[in-house]
């Protein structure tokens, strides 16, 4: 039996350092393409430029290209900030259905062994009804959307 476990864990050791030699040659390559890609955009930021400079002037250009840059950065923090608070109510939610998941997986788990042990027949379903109860507190209802008569 020894030798089956070890052979097994060689043979998904060595496959784990092929995955993980895979991983880091294709971060490498993305790593190379993305710097390309900066560069390309550098280019065609500052072709852009020129030639918008050459038909506005260089002054009205940069003042354009400033004012466009600060404006893509204002968008991004803004709908960062927008979209933060959703996130963490997702994950507050996924957290809180992880806990009662688990609660509820380590109440039934322990049910058969209860119900071997002397006084079980008592202590099993008092335990089955406070896991329900602790599923119940934490699964809250979604809300419902108005009525028509209602909003009328």
């Amino acid at each position: 039996m020894g030798m089956l476990v070890s052979l097994v864990s060689a043979l998904a050791s060595g496959e784990a350092m092929a995955a993980l030699q895979r991983a880091r040659t294709t971060a490498i390559l993305y790593g190379f393409a993305a710097v390309f890609v900066l560069c390309g955009v550098g280019f065609l930021i500052g072709a852009a430029y020129i030639w918008l400079a050459a038909r506005y002037g260089p002054l009205a250009s940069s003042l354009g290209f400033g004012i466009g840059f600060l404006v893509l950065a204002g968008l991004i923090l803004v709908i960062h900030k927008l979209t933060r608070s959703m996130r963490s109510r997702r994950r507050a939610r996924r957290r809180q259905a992880d806990m009662t998941a688990l609660g509820v997986t380590a109440a039934l788990a322990l049910l058969p062994a209860l119900a071997k042990s002397k006084g079980g027949a008592v202590i099993a379903p008092a335990l089955a009804v406070l896991a329900y109860a602790i599923y119940r507190e934490n699964a809250k209802p979604k809300p419902r959307k108005p009525d028509q008569e209602d909003t009328h």
